[in-house]
C-alpha cells in the first residue's frame, strides 16, 4: 500500500470519528436550546409534570404506576420492571412547557408498556443481550491492548454492531412515545392550541439526539471497518 493511500484513508477515518462527534454534539446542543427556551415558558394549565403525569396515566388506567421524582436534569425515564414514572425535579415541579412535555413522553412509555408495543418488547430483550456483549467486549479489548493484540479493532466493531441494533429499536419506541404525548396532552386538555407547537419543537428536538447518537456509532463502526481492512492490507 502507498503512502499516499495510508494517509488518504487516515484522514477518511479522523474525519468520520470527527462528523460523528460533530453531529451528537449539535443534537445535544439543539436539546439543551429546547430544553431551556421551553423551560422559560409557562404552560397555561399551571400544571406541574408531576400532575400533568398523573393524570395521562389515570386517563389510560395506569393508576399502579407510580411518579416520583430522581436526581439529576433531563433523567426522565419510564422503569417497566417497577412500573415507576421517573421525572427529574425540575420536570416533577415544574408547570413549564418543557417540564409538561418531559413528563408526557414518559407516560408514553407506560402507555406502550401497557399495550405490549412490539417495539419496546424487543428492545427490552435487547437489553440484557447488548449489556453482556459490551462488557465482554471491553474486557476483550483490554486483554488485547495489554497483550498487544490487534484483534480490538474486530471486537469494537462487533460491539458497535450490538449497540446499533439497539439504537435501532430505540428510535420507533422513542418517536411513538413522543406521539402518544402529543396526542394525550391535545385530549385531555392539558395544553392550548397556540402551546402545541412547542411541545413539538421540545419532543422533536429531544428524539433528534437519538438519532444523532445512531449516525455516530454509524460512522464509528465505518472507521473500525476501514482501520481493520487497512490493518490486513
Amino acid at each position: 500500500m502507498s503512502y499516499l493511500t495510508l494517509g488518504y484513508e487516515n484522514v477518511i477515518t479522523i474525519g468520520l470519528a470527527v462528523v460523528g462527534f460533530v453531529i451528537v454534539l449539535v443534537a445535544q446542543a439543539r436539546i439543551n436550546s429546547a430544553y431551556a427556551k421551553t423551560k422559560a415558558i409557562q404552560s397555561s394549565k399551571q400544571l406541574s409534570g408531576q400532575e400533568v403525569a398523573r393524570k395521562i396515566l389515570d386517563q389510560n388506567g395506569l393508576k399502579d404506576v407510580y411518579v416520583v421524582e430522581t436526581e439529576g436534569t433531563l433523567t426522565d425515564h419510564y422503569d417497566p420492571t417497577r412500573k415507576v414514572v421517573r421525572l427529574s425535579k425540575e420536570v416533577f415541579h415544574g408547570t413549564s412547557i418543557a417540564s409538561i412535555s418531559v413528563a408526557a413522553h414518559e407516560c408514553g412509555h407506560a402507555i406502550q408498556d401497557k399495550e405490549n408495543y412490539s417495539f419496546m418488547r424487543i428492545r427490552s430483550a435487547l437489553v440484557p443481550f447488548v449489556n453482556f456483549v459490551s462488557y465482554i467486549g471491553y474486557f476483550a479489548v483490554v486483554i488485547s491492548l495489554i497483550a498487544g493484540i490487534t484483534g480490538y479493532l474486530m471486537v469494537g466493531i462487533i460491539i458497535l454492531l450490538a449497540t446499533i441494533l439497539f439504537q435501532l429499536v430505540t428510535l420507533p419506541v422513542e418517536f411513538d412515545a413522543s406521539a402518544r404525548a402529543k396526542v394525550q396532552l391535545e385530549q385531555l386538555d392539558l395544553i392550548t392550541s397556540p402551546e402545541q407547537e412547542n411541545v413539538k419543537s421540545m419532543l422533536g428536538a429531544a428524539a433528534m439526539t437519538y438519532v444523532a447518537s445512531l449516525i455516530s456509532s454509524i460512522m464509528n463502526l465505518l472507521r473500525l471497518v476501514l482501520m481493520f481492512r487497512d490493518r490486513d492490507e
